[in-house]
């Protein structure tokens, strides 16, 4: 299972996601450079290095052509390793893709103006608001950065209201912008007819109202003749939004545990 960001780590897939290991056996990882992969190496992280990272960690936990799921960033994670696979390389005989990142940077533009134009909505500025006038800093630190990291991901949701319980997590910063400016002026599309050829299967589940466009996942569908889910009132959250609807479609892709 591979996690979003980059530079995040994958405590904030827990514990909603474990519900996969009450059947099956889950392996995560956090990325280079975020979480407790964090390192003072001051050599840029780029893609390619999460993708050795990738292949060196199936090959070695002898994870062969186990399946991965990825979410977010992880999705486009394993898309980018998939695709440039050599001939050598492990690839997964199935990739669970959720909630995919934009896979061009046209998509990438068009989901951050989406998301900042969510963030300033009445609906969420104004539970903003509300944080900072509760006097919950001085009362409870905890519980005010609690709320204030749900408040600061609630653009993502469908209903920014459902932004609750979360499992705070940390961006490094540094890490992620220099993922994203190592893919350039990006466009994974072309490349997923490789994965294709290669036999392996996918499925996409990705919400009606998720600031990524959907248009992205429609195309990496058509190129990867992948099953497509859409969850109606969800954005870009399943696992928090739409549980049972996102669980009951990985367990009929991945089939028996």
């Amino acid at each position: 299972m591979l996690h979003g960001g980059p530079g995040a780590s994958h405590d904030y897939l827990l514990p909603q996601m474990l519900h996969l290991a009450t059947t099956r056996r889950v392996v995560l990882y956090d990325q280079r450079g975020g979480g407790r992969s964090r390192t003072d190496n001051a050599s840029p992280i780029t893609w390619r290095t999460h993708v050795d990272d990738l292949i060196a960690v199936r090959a070695e936990l002898s994870l062969d052509d186990a399946p991965t799921v990825g979410y977010s960033w992880g999705a486009m994670l394993a898309l980018l390793q998939a695709a440039h696979a050599g001939a050598g390389d492990p690839v997964p005989d199935k990739l669970a893709l959720m909630s995919p990142a934009p896979l061009s940077r046209a998509w990438r533009d068009s989901f951050e103006a989406e998301f900042a134009r969510r963030s300033g909505l009445p609906a969420i500025t104004g539970m903003r608001d509300a944080l900072a006038a509760s006097g919950l800093r001085e009362r409870d630190a905890d519980g005010y950065r609690q709320r204030a990291f749900e408040l600061s991901v609630a653009a993502y949701f469908a209903d920014p209201v459902r932004a609750r319980d979360l499992t705070p997590f940390r961006v490094v910063g540094k890490v992620q912008q220099s993922v994203w400016s190592s893919l350039g002026n990006f466009d994974l599309v072309p490349r997923l007819a490789a994965i294709r050829s290669r036999g392996t299967r996918a499925l996409i589940v990705h919400g009606r109202q998720d600031p990524i466009p959907l248009a992205s996942s429609e195309a990496a569908a058509a190129a990867l003749d992948a099953t497509l889910v859409v969850l109606e009132d969800c954005g870009h959250v399943p696992y928090v939004e739409r549980p049972d609807a996102l669980f009951a479609a990985l367990a009929d892709f991945l089939g028996a545990p």
